[in-house]
């Protein structure tokens, strides 16, 4: 049975599969099926680069497609009514947010980091498989290896409240984008045992005004808020 598009990223999960080969992961892939740009690849192929990735034991469950979530659907918005040049995705964490991006806006330049080696390197794997619009780097978020304006747009969605330092977060993505960055939080305390802080609008705020920035918008999805802090013409 072949995969379903309706269920996977299947271009993605491909170049995650080629990437991971032209990294060293020791299976068997046909010539025609890693030579070619992804982009030249018909379903057909991408079926069987997708199998011969299953076969050898990589995860591609994180290429399932799930329903719409509210906050991400709502990042979506802001994004195409900001039409931005390029984004920052800061955090990536397991691809929530990632993959639909990638998939929804085709022509968008990305740079996605995140602090867990593995996650980076799963980034880096879909850069060299094909996705070449994609940048991929192993940083912190208090830690941008950045010059200041680097970046149309920012993203740092459901990051903070995993960040003990998050007035230095939010310090880190107005210094390196040029217009806006875009946060989602949690909006409720919750089980997860990661998240270190509860931040309503009212701290968002303050954290983003000891950044410099007072022009910020906040919005409400079921469970989050969806923040967009505009930085243009803050103090250098």
């Amino acid at each position: 049975m072949e995969p379903d598009p309706d269920r996977y990223f299947l271009r993605l999960a491909a170049a995650f599969v080629r990437g991971r080969y032209a990294m060293g992961t020791a299976f068997a892939l046909q010539d025609s099926l890693r030579a070619k740009r992804l982009d030249d690849l018909s379903g057909q192929e991408v079926a069987r680069v997708f199998q011969c990735g299953l076969d050898a034991g990589l995860k591609l469950h994180k290429f399932k497609r799930t329903m719409g979530l509210a906050r991400v659907e709502r990042v979506f918005g802001i994004l195409r009514s900001l039409a931005p040049e390029d984004v920052l995705d800061v955090g990536t964490g397991r691809g929530v947010f990632i993959w639909p991006l990638l998939d929804e806006f085709p022509a968008l330049p990305v740079t996605a980091i995140d602090r867990n080696p593995e996650r980076a390197g799963d980034l880096e794997a879909v850069r060299l498989g094909g996705i070449d619009r994609l940048a991929a780097y192993e940083m912190d978020a208090t830690e941008l290896k950045f010059d200041r304006d680097s970046f149309d747009v920012a993203t740092l969605l459901e990051v903070l409240e995993h960040v003990p330092e998050a007035d230095r977060a939010v310090a880190e993505a107005v210094r390196v984008a040029r217009r806006f960055v875009v946060v989602s939080v949690p909006s409720k305390p919750d089980d997860n045992p990661h998240h270190l802080h509860l931040l309503d609008e009212k701290r968002l705020r303050e954290l983003f005004s000891a950044a410099g920035v007072s022009r910020m918008k906040c919005d409400y999805v079921p469970g989050h808020i969806v923040a967009v802090a505009n930085v243009q013409a803050q103090p250098c």
